[in-house]
């Protein structure tokens, strides 16, 4: 009887222990959300409804999408840090909330480390623009500008913290200059300050702020990326200017699952991404926003490793802290 008992439980066991593997094998059989930590039409939105339409048709279940704005992303990355590390919870996020937050605000409740980094998907520079009543067209004029005056001039961004905020920092680093950073609360304030020439200069994020490039409602001086962007091969890399070198800092889009997601989820999870960022029709829909799709080879975790050491870098040099 105790030699039978023993078997039994030795198979019990085996099955549970074997049950995540099959559930895992036979991923997906409902519906999968991606959380974005941002209201519908902002660049992050863009991203991951059109990622979801992309994985829909690559693992065969609805992919939707739940807005959870607040924080800057962080409320909508904390809940798929907390989630169940099944699949059917995964975010596409940015800069903000997946390596910035952590540095700027005590009050950020996750690390990378709660998630499971599945791929990047894209990528797109940020645009350092000017009012037109600044008087400067071009990055020789606001560099001497801007230092024959330290303190006098203002740029803004889209909050403290944000990507947008660092990588105006960058660019006073980078020329020794000084500006007072005014954090705004979205790109429609920004760009009405900007318009009705309340302040100097700003940086947007390049698909927000092309509309209003192309208009003329603000001058573009330069693009954050180390190389111009393919959608605007007309504004020049911000790094092309010898005050300027070495400026690299973009906005990126990823896609993450909770931590100890299992590994055939999260093998079957990349594979559907690759084969999304292969898409023509992918492609031309992130093209289109101004987006650079990403490469399917890239390493994601020390690819956000390096972008944490680049922020935490600006982070000192601002003092910024909430």
């Amino acid at each position: 009887m105790s030699r039978h008992l023993t078997t039994a439980v030795a198979l019990s066991l085996a099955a549970l222990a074997a049950a995540p593997a099959a559930l895992a094998q036979a991923y997906p059989t409902k519906p999968i959300t991606i959380v974005v930590g941002y209201p519908a039409g902002g660049s992050t939105d863009l991203t991951g409804r059109t990622l979801a339409d992309a994985l829909t048709k690559q693992l065969g279940v609805p992919v939707v999408i739940e807005n959870l704005g607040g924080a800057g992303g962080a409320i909508g990355a904390q809940k798929v840090a907390h989630a169940a590390p099944d699949g059917y919870t995964l975010l596409v996020g940015a800069n903000n909330e997946v390596a910035i937050s952590k540095l700027v605000t005590k009050t950020t409740k996750y690390d990378l480390k709660d998630f499971t980094p599945i791929g990047l998907i894209a990528s797109q520079p940020m645009v350092l623009v000017a009012s037109p009543s600044a008087g400067v067209k071009n990055l020789d004029e606001f560099v001497a500008k801007v230092k024959a005056a330290p303190g006098k001039y203002s740029y803004g961004s889209s909050g403290v913290g944000t990507a947008l905020h660092l990588a105006g920092e960058m660019v006073k680093e980078r020329a020794g200059v000084f500006m007072t950073h005014i954090p705004y609360r979205g790109v429609a304030p920004l760009t009405t300050d900007l318009v009705g020439g309340n302040l100097e200069y700003g940086v947007f994020v390049l698909s927000s702020g092309l509309p209003h490039i192309k208009s003329g409602k603000v001058v573009a001086l330069g693009t954050t990326e180390a190389r111009r962007s393919p959608s605007t091969p007309d504004i020049p890399a911000l790094g092309e200017h010898k005050a300027l070198k070495g400026i690299d800092i973009g906005s990126w889009f990823v896609l993450m699952g909770p931590a100890r997601l299992p590994d055939a989820v999260t093998v079957k999870l990349k594979t559907a991404l690759a084969e999304s960022l292969k898409s023509p029709d992918f492609r031309k829909k992130m093209e289109a926003s101004g987006s650079t799709v990403a490469a399917t080879n890239v390493d994601i975790g020390p690819f956000l490793q390096s972008e944490v050491a680049k922020y935490q870098k600006i982070v000192q040099f601002a003092k910024i802290e909430q």
